[in-house]
Order: structure tokens, then sequence, then C-alpha cells
């Protein structure tokens, strides 16, 4: 085929590109690790340590070390059985080299090694080597010490670059030790992610939720970067006892003993151990963590489902039974059950399917039908030998059913009333022309001034403003009704779309981008902080989905006066402050802005709604149960966790 004005377009096997060994990994991470970002800087560290811990699930050793080291690599250590040193009689390499150069390959495929394993897909070591300068690994084993180093370097049988290529072969040390285990350390590449800077408090998080998912076993964290060396020891003694003592520390729980139950089951020769544990709070919003062989699940899967449906049956069942519920009277559903309740679902899963290389959905059928059934009989045994306790959760959940049905109303009305037209938001909301979901913005604006001058600034045709008056409620204190009734509340999730809680719909979701735009003071953040809770609490999936960000306007205006007219540099920092005055040099001025409304139309749709020049923060949930504890502490209503939190952290 001939292009106009083009040679013509020549399609051969010469245009085929072959990658060789490693190299898919580097051309593609987001495949492997999720993203470049710090989700998946921090991912690498997650694929070595599933290894450590696999080894001290199945009972091979009970002791992990993580080490950030000053020279921005990461030392991970285990005391289990160690990686295989032997030679492969097919592949002659050692399993050392295997692991650490060849996709799929580990231990983990046959359950022979491993009763159950995070780490399913056999590319974790391997990922991790091809996306870092250089890697050792040291493996103690039958008394001896081996080391082996791979590097980002020249491949002498492709004779090019080629990551995670061995520079040395598996070398046996002539020092003796009567210890086992391995040792990994690597240097994530600079030129993969945007910062190799690994953050203590991600690190911190999760390794408190495995103490707490692996009771009696030691985690250590030792952080070298700082003058000051930094050590954490973890450990549980009560495991998801302590787990859900954790995430309450700052709800009201309405039963102080949580229910804890466990149970084995096999289907089709696929094992599934589970262990539950649930507490009720006064909140007015469910949260469950749920974990796979370690692994947590943020994204759910048919663990999760089984254990919901199996859990609703039960309730129903009795319920009848109690006479709590007459034939003619409507049912509660499952999320009526389930307002204010904490649950931690931990699975151990033989041959676990994950949706994706990061492993945030499980995928199994066989383990919804286990969960389920587990879930069932064990509810129904507890309710049974609780059933004062029982009736007053299904009463909740009576109460609650007939709060969703009035809640339902209203929403059909408010939709009834706005139909897809935007007349009704009229004063209320500037809305954008363009009706294509996937190019426009929803922007809330501190206050009416601002406001005003985000409505000039933006370019109407894929903007939307809604000024917002002040300080919305913090919806983590209200009921629930009264967040519903609110007014301004009210208008965003008509104007949005997608309905809250349980009428949540993406599909109807009618921006792409959801941007809070507030002053860069602490009335701001405040602002900023209430919208973020109320949207995680009630539209969680618009974070989890990727659609809110926070705007970032800038601190100060750096200028001077030139022949060919004003130059301008804008700063967001103090750091960045000092670059721009040094830039423009003598004479400059510096204006401190004070809020969105002292900057001119012009002025904010060049640093804050110009998509080619404004910065934007997505907001994510990368530990979510860090999230929920975080947003439950600082938002709730109860003061003793806030207050020792602020005197630890806060700068006064």
């Amino acid at each position: 085929m001939t292009l106009d004005n083009k040679e013509e377009q020549v399609y051969d096997v010469l245009s085929l590109t072959s990658l060789e060994k490693l190299e898919p990994v580097r051309v593609r991470p987001g495949m492997y690790i999720g993203s470049t970002g710090s989700k998946g800087l921090h991912h690498c560290i997650w694929e070595i340590l599933d290894n450590a811990i696999d080894e001290i699930s199945n009972g091979y050793g009970n002791k992990a070390i993580i080490i950030l080291n000053d020279d921005r690599s990461v030392t991970i250590s285990d005391n289990g059985r160690g990686i295989p040193t032997g030679i492969h009689p097919i592949k002659k390499k050692s399993g050392v080299e295997m692991v650490y150069t060849e996709l799929h390959t580990g231990g983990k495929f046959d359950n022979k090694s491993y009763k159950t394993s995070g780490g399913l897909h056999g590319v974790g070591a391997a990922v991790v080597n091809a996306l870092s300068e250089w890697l050792e690994v040291e493996v103690k084993q039958g008394g001896c010490i081996y080391k082996q180093r791979f590097e980002y370097s020249m491949d002498k049988s492709l004779k090019r670059l080629m990551p995670g290529t061995p520079v040395t072969k598996l070398i046996k040390l002539e020092q003796k030790t009567v210890d086992t285990g391995t040792t990994v350390t690597f240097k994530p590449d600079k030129k993969i992610f945007g910062s190799t800077d690994f953050r203590f408090e991600i690190i911190d998080e999760r390794l408190q939720e495995l103490s707490f998912q692996n009771k009696g076993i030691t985690l250590e964290f030792v952080d070298k970067r700082k003058d000051q060396e930094v050590q954490k020891t973890y450990h549980s003694a009560r495991g998801l006892l302590d787990f859900i003592d954790y995430l309450n520390e700052s709800k009201n729980p309405i039963h102080k003993e949580p229910i804890l139950f466990s149970g084995e089951r096999e289907v089709n020769g696929i094992f599934l151990g589970a262990e539950v544990c649930i507490q009720f709070t006064d909140s007015t919003t469910e949260y469950i963590a749920s974990y796979v062989n370690n692994i947590p699940t943020s994204e759910a899967g048919t663990h999760e489902t089984g254990f919901k449906t199996g859990m609703t049956r039960a309730f129903k069942e009795w319920a009848k039974k109690l006479n709590l519920i007459k034939e003619k009277d409507k049912e509660f559903e499952g999320d009526d059950l389930r307002e204010g309740m904490t649950a931690i679902i931990k699975i151990r899963l033989s041959s676990p399917i994950f949706e994706g290389q990061t492993k945030t959905k499980l995928g199994n059928t066989e383990a919804y039908t286990i969960m389920n059934d587990l879930s069932y009989t064990r509810f129904c045994e507890w309710i049974e030998d609780n059933k004062e306790l029982a009736t007053s959760f299904m009463n909740n959940a009576i109460e609650a059913c007939t709060r969703r049905e009035k809640i339902k109303k209203i929403n059909e009305a408010e939709k009834r009333k706005v139909g897809r037209g935007t007349a009704p938001l009229a004063g209320k909301v500037a809305a954008c022309t363009l009706k294509d979901s996937s190019l426009t913005e929803f922007i809330i604006v501190e206050g009416d001034s601002a406001g005003g001058s985000a409505k000039q600034a933006r370019d109407r045709r894929f903007q939307t403003i809604m000024p917002s008056k002040g300080k919305i409620m913090n919806t983590e204190k209200q009921k629930l009704e009264n967040v519903l009734a609110s007014e301004e509340l009210k208008i965003f999730a008509v104007a949005i779309g997608t309905g809250v809680l349980g009428n949540y719909k993406e599909q109807e979701l009618k921006y792409h981008k959801i941007i809070v735009m507030s002053d860069a003071d602490v009335d701001g953040y405040h602002i900023r902080t209430l919208w973020m809770t109320y949207i995680y609490r009630y539209m969680r999936q618009l974070i989890a989905n990727g659609h809110l960000y926070i705007a970032l306007p800038p601190l100060y205006k750096v200028y001077k006066a030139s022949k060919n007219g004003e130059v301008v540099k804008y700063a967001y920092s103090d750091q960045q402050l000092e670059e721009a005055k040094k830039e423009i040099g003598k004479g400059c001025l510096v204006q401190r802005y004070k809020g969105l409304g002292e900057m001119n139309p012009d002025q904010l749709w060049e640093t804050t709604l110009n998509p080619n020049t404004r910065t934007l923060q997505r907001v994510t949930i990368e530990d979510a149960a860090k999230a929920e504890k975080m947003v439950s502490l600082l938002m709730g209503d109860v003061v003793e966790p806030r207050k020792n939190y602020l005197y630890k952290y806060a700068e006064f």
C-alpha cells in the first residue's frame, strides 16, 4: 500500500523485533510491577520479601530483615532454607542463576516445595534483577556460603547491554556457617524509576501488617540512610487480634471481644486455610482487609466475595429463625449487615490465580466456594452461642436497611429532578460544554473569590468549576443521614453523577479528573482533607480508579522587568524560590501568594488550571490498612490516639 507523499512501507521479517532474556521487563516494567513510580519501586521490595515470608509461613524460618543502605540499595535477608545452589542437569546453571535470570522459574508451581506461596508467577526475583543496576545474592546452605552478582552489563553471547547479566559464577566462599537462609541486595536503576528513594513509612506499615498476619515471627527494619541509624522490630503474639485492635484504635467498638474463626478445606485438589477476625464499631462504613498468602488483595476477589455471601446467608437465616424478620418484611442486605464492620480475612491457598502480575485481586472460583461454605458454617455456630449479641447486629442491619431505602428514594428523586442536564445546578456549578467524560475535569475551588477567578480562567470546553463555600462537614464524625442531607455534598454527588456507597456506579461518572483546589495554607489543607475524607468514605472507587487529584498552586511569583517584557517564574516551595531568584538574577521581586483569590484569572490559568503548565498530585491508596487507620485516627471522634500521634510526629 502506498501512502500520499510517503515511501512504500515495507513489512517483512526484518521488521520483527525479538527481545531476549530479561529485556521485556525493562521495555514494559509496568506489566510486572504496576508502575515505575513509588508504588512500583516498593513493589520490588515486596517481590523479594514475599519469597522470604513464603519460607517462614511454610515452616522453614522465623525471621526476616530489611536494611535500607546509604547507597540507595536495599538488603532483604531471611533464615529459611536458602535458594537451591546445585547445578541443574539440563540448564547447566545453578538454581540461584536460574531464579534470578529466567522468568517463570521457581519452586512454587507444583506445591511440592511450598504448600502455599505469595510468589505465584515465579517472575519476582528475575524482575527485580532486570530493573536493578546490580543485584547480589548470598545463600547459606549445607554449612557453606555462596555468592553471585548480576549487573546491567554487556552480554557476551548477545554482544549488547542486557539487564541482570551474571558477572560472576556462583562462588563458594571459604568460610563455613551453621546458619541457613538467603540474603539479597539490589540497587534499583534510576534510569527506570522516577525516584529511587524508599519511604520508611510504607515499609514500616507493610512489616507491621506481616507481623500481625504471621504471629510469632520476628521482622526487623534498619534504615542506614541517615546519620543516626533507625532500627525497629515487629512481633505479634496475638496475630489478627492485635491487627484488629490496631485498625480500630480510633473507632468505638460495640462489642469488646472480636469474632475470630479459622478452618481448612480442600476442593478439586486446591487447599485453602482461612483465618477471619471481625469487630463491629459505631462507624457508618465497613472496612475489609483481605490477604492471600500474606499478599494484600486491595481489589478484593473471590475469597472476599465468598466470605460476604456466607456471612449474609447465615445472618438472614437466623434472623428468620429468631422472628426478627417476618414473612412480608423486606430483608436486609449484606451491605446493611456489614455497616460499621472491620474485618480481616487471611487465607492460605495452594494455587492462587491473581488477576494481574501485581496480585491485587484473586480469581480462583474454588476460593469463593470454600470461603462461602466456611463463613456460613462458622457464623451459624457463632450465632448459636451468642444469640443476644447476634440479635443486636441483626437489628442494626434491619435499621440500616430502612435507612438505605429512604436514601435510595432521595437519590432517585434527585436524579429525576436533575435528569441528564445541568440546569438545576445553574448558579452552583459552572459546567463545561463537552460531554465526553474521558476529556472533562470537575474542579472544587476553595472560596467564592477564587471560584469567580477560576470560572473566568478555566477552559470552559472541558473544565467544570464548583466553588466551595468553606469547610464542608467532617463526614467521619457525622451520621449517614446528615452527610446525605448536606447541600454542598449533595450538589457534588449529583454533579459528578456516580451516586454514593452501595449506589456508586463508575459508568455514570461524568468527569475523568476530580480536582480539589485549595489555598496552600493551614485552612486550605484542612479543606482538602475534609473533601478527601468524604470521597474516601462515600466514593472510594474515585480514588481506587485514579480519578482524584490535588491541585498544587504556587507559593511565590518571582519576576523582573526586562526589555522584552516581564520575566516570570513561579515557585512551589522555598527551595524552588531560591532557584528562581538565582535564575532571574539581581533585582528580582517576590510576591508571596496568601491564597488563590489573590491571583488574577491569567495567573490562575497559567499556574493551576492549564494542563500544560500546572502541577497535579494524584491521590492513591498504596496501603489500604494504613489509609483506613489514618482516616479514622485523624478525622474520627476518639481523641487519645490522635493526641498521641500528634505529640509523636507533629512539628509544633
